[in-house]
Order: structure tokens, then sequence, then C-alpha cells
């Protein structure tokens, strides 16, 4: 089975609204075995989209609509696959009951338009909008499968996982398990990624792989097909021995929703270990992340920001001949910010960020250089050098991220290049 995708709305158009619906069907479709060849947009308008529907029954077997099922004059989509297929819309007495009883408990007028949430195109299926009050719907003509979804993604994705999955499994003709694995990357680009896993990717058949390019980060999705789930997990586990052997190193987490922050709370806790942080450029950004996971005062004992170098100096105790000599940003101080740090909070980790998040240079460093301090007991300290120079939040937010990184490979004992030692232990 083959797929088209056609998203309504003249916002979409114009770029007022993203369309996020398409990414999230597609993989969706892919972990199916479903190919989807086309996506179409197309604006609030019935002959526009009646011309598309045409084009999508022709080269597709199945056509999902996503928008245009509210109950305003540009909410077109169902009105317009209904006339093209000579069918009537009817009134679905489920949705009608849930769309009232939504007004009256809000204390609303229901206005007359709301009805129009509540017409499906006759013979069709009714998925259940759990999340919201328009009805989707799931039809089949000859040979023909269509699939309309309301427009707003907290609506279509429940929908979608909910209604329209289980229909499209029974719709197979195989007994066939499909199974992904989302790996995720960081501090490697999706071309070097590529490129290192370049022959697999080439010569891919069963499992099939694809790299996405993430906000700082890579992922890549392994999807093995079997006559069995066990038959399936021993491919996507035999694939990632491969992987992990060339590029483990860069390797963090697994699915949609790991986040690195998370990973290396896990790892604190796991090791017993208290991190502390004292920023400059990210000023206070770091903790705010370390914070924002659950249970943080277990591992995070506090921190400190220290923007200017009179508050490195006074508060922090950073020695005036390192500013003088070295500059604030520059490996001497980033160190010397760690050490200080650990030493203030009496934690076994710290870590320091400083550097030149833009928009302008500062002593005579190019915009993005940025110095990240690490202080370990038992360890020497050291700091890591990274040029970034993509913009002031892009700078900032890049600097977190290498941070956490930087911490997850030591405490993996994960090799760490290019880093600057201070002799003195801790």
């Amino acid at each position: 089975m083959n797929a088209e995708i056609i998203a309504i709305g003249t916002e979409l158009l114009m770029g007022q609204v993203i369309n996020t619906n398409a990414s999230f069907l597609s993989r969706e479709l892919s972990l199916l075995g479903i190919d989807v060849y086309h996506q179409v947009v197309v604006g609030d308008n019935p002959k526009r989209l009646l011309e598309v529907i045409q084009v999508a029954e022709q080269r597709s077997d199945l056509v999902i609509l996503s928008g245009g099922l509210g109950p305003t004059k540009d909410d077109i989509t169902k009105q317009v696959l209904a006339d093209h297929l000579t069918k009537k819309l009817i009134l679905d007495e489920t949705t009608m009951e849930k769309i009232i009883t939504f007004h009256e408990n809000r204390k609303r007028t229901m206005t007359d338009n709301n009805r129009l949430q509540a017409m499906v195109i006759e013979g069709s299926t009714i998925l259940k909008n759990k999340t919201g009050l328009a009805a989707g719907m799931f039809l089949k003509q000859k040979s023909k499968a269509f699939i309309l979804l309301p427009g707003p993604p907290s609506e279509l994705e429940p929908m979608f996982i909910n209604e329209v999955k289980p229909l499209l499994m029974g719709e197979s003709k195989e007994d066939i398990h499909l199974i992904s694995r989302v790996l995720r990357f960081f501090d490697i680009g999706e071309s070097q990624l590529a490129a290192e896993l370049d022959d697999l990717i080439e010569h891919q058949q069963n499992p099939t792989l694809a790299t996405y390019a993430g906000k700082h980060e890579v992922r890549l999705r392994i999807t093995a097909n079997g006559s069995t789930a066990v038959a399936c997990f021993l491919l996507l586990d035999n694939m990632e021995a491969i992987i992990q052997q060339r590029i483990g190193s860069y390797f963090y987490g697994y699915g949609e929703d790991t986040r690195l922050v998370n990973v290396v709370a896990d790892l604190l806790k796991e090791q017993k270990m208290t991190l502390t942080a004292a920023e400059s450029l990210t000023g206070g950004a770091f903790q705010s992340s370390m914070t924002s996971i659950s249970g943080a005062s277990d591992y995070f004992k506090g921190g400190i920001v220290t923007y200017s170098n009179e508050i490195k100096t006074a508060v922090l105790g950073v020695s005036k001949e390192i500013i003088e000599k070295s500059g604030a940003v520059s490996a001497e101080c980033a160190i010397e910010m760690a050490k200080n740090a650990q030493r203030m909070f009496g934690t076994n980790l710290a870590i320091s960020f400083t550097g030149v998040a833009g928009p302008n240079r500062l002593e005579n460093k190019e915009v993005g250089t940025v110095w990240i301090g690490i202080a370990v007991n038992g360890k020497a300290a050291f700091a890591k050098e990274y040029h970034l120079g993509k913009g002031r939040d892009n700078n900032r937010e890049k600097s977190i991220m290498s941070g956490l990184d930087l911490i997850r490979r030591v405490l993996l004992n994960l090799p760490i290049q290019q880093k600057v030692f201070e002799t003195i232990n801790n």
C-alpha cells in the first residue's frame, strides 16, 4: 500500500502554521510498512482541493486529508470529498451529543455552525476525537481508501494512534511485524554519521536505516520487519551492535522523547555523584535545565552565575591574574571556575561555562568561542574549547548540550578529544 498526505489550510501555504502533521503521519505510516510517495498542501479552496484529490486517487492507494473539519465556512474538506464520491453528509448523533455537552458544561451558547463538526460522510467509519470535537472518518471507495483527520496536532496525533492505526493494521493482508528503534547521537553531524555508516545505508534491506537531523543532535531510526517480534528484535540488535562499534561514543539514548539532560541525571543518580555549575555565557540556563527534572536535589546541590569579570573574582574567587593574562574566555578561567565552584558547594563534580555568546566579539575572540571546564574528585581538572558561532541563542543552547555531553563522557569514562589539563589534582 502507498499513501498520499493532503494538508488543507491557507495558513499552511502562507507559512503562518508549520505542517508538523505531515512528518508525524509519514513516520507512523512507515512503521506500518506503508510508503508515502507524495505530500501536498492546498488552501481552503474547493476547486483546488478537488483537483489534488483527483490526482491523489489516481496514484495512491490511501489518501489522508488533514484539516478542514471545523465549524467555519473555510472548513471544506468533507463536503468536497463527499461531493466527489457522490455521497451525502449525515449527522453523527454521538458526536453531536458530545458537542452539546461540551457547550453546556462550559456555560457557552452553541451556535448553529457547530453542528457542522458532527456531519460525516455517509458509509464512513467514525474516528472518535478524544481531544477535540470534530469527528474523523475512514471510508473506502472501490480500491481506494480515504482518511479524514482534524488539523490540530493535539487532535490528529491521538486520533491516528488510537483510531486509525488499528484500522490500517487490520487492512494488512500479511502477518508481518514492523518494529523500529530510534538511536540518538550528540556531537556528530548528520553528514559525518551518514559517512560512518555509508555502506550500511547504501546496501540496506532489512533492517532499513534513516537519519534525521534534529536541533543540536542526530537521530537514527532502524526498522526491521519479520514474521515475529522476536525476529525483528534480533535484526535490530545485530544492526545496532555494528553501529555502536563504529560511533558508539556519540550515542546517548533511545526513543523520540529522550533528552540528554535526563540521561545525565540518571547517570549522576546511579553513580551517587553530586554536581554544581558556574556559568557565565549561559547565564543560569544550564542550572535551569538540571532542575527541570523532578528529584534534582538528589544530585544537583546548586550553582552560581558569574556573568561579569568582577563577580568571577569577587565571589567565585577566580584570580585577577588569570583574567588579566588569559582572559575570561580561556581554558585557565574555565578550569578555575569549575574548581572553585566545586569547593564552594562541596560536590563530586563541577562544570563551568565561559565564552562569547554574541552578537559581538569579546577579548578579540570570535562569536561562538566557548570553554567548558570540568572538575572531578580525584582527577585533574580540564577544559575543552568549542567553536559554535551560529547566533547568540544557538550558542547558549549548544553550550548547554555540549556541557551535558561532557559530563556524560566523564561519568562513562569515554574519550574526550582536545581537552586542556590542569596539572594539580583536585
